[in-house]
């Protein structure tokens, strides 16, 4: 055999390990547990800069967002902002009676007395 004929089978074969630790290394990558972790790993990464980008922003205009929030509350609780402001400008100023409990005792025997009366 010359020098170049075995110089060539062993760059190929060379060539063949590459591939196969290639192809190895690919299989890895592939998998869907891999997949799923590193994909973990980047939603945590970019959860923590969101969170600290949030907290910069809060630091630098404090006033900023506490309007922010106040507003946000104030329309989530408009409702009974407006009842309870609705029952102070009603005029005497005092809250209704509830009505009272109904056990069930009662209730039963109302019940009783309509089927009979029918």
């Amino acid at each position: 055999m010359s020098a170049d004929l075995v110089l060539a089978r062993r760059e190929a074969e060379a060539a063949r390990r590459r591939l196969a630790a290639t192809m190895s290394e690919l299989q890895q990558r592939l998998k869907p547990a891999t997949l799923a972790t590193n994909a973990w790993e980047g939603v945590k990464d970019k959860s923590g800069e969101l969170a600290d980008d949030a907290v910069q922003a809060v630091k630098a205009r404090p006033v900023a967002v506490s309007a922010v929030l106040a507003a946000v509350t104030l329309f989530l609780a408009r409702a009974p902002i407006k009842s309870a402001v609705a029952g102070l400008l009603s005029g005497d100023g005092e809250e209704p009676e509830a009505a009272p409990p109904v056990d069930k005792e009662s209730r039963k025997s109302r019940s009783r007395r309509r089927r009979t009366d029918s």
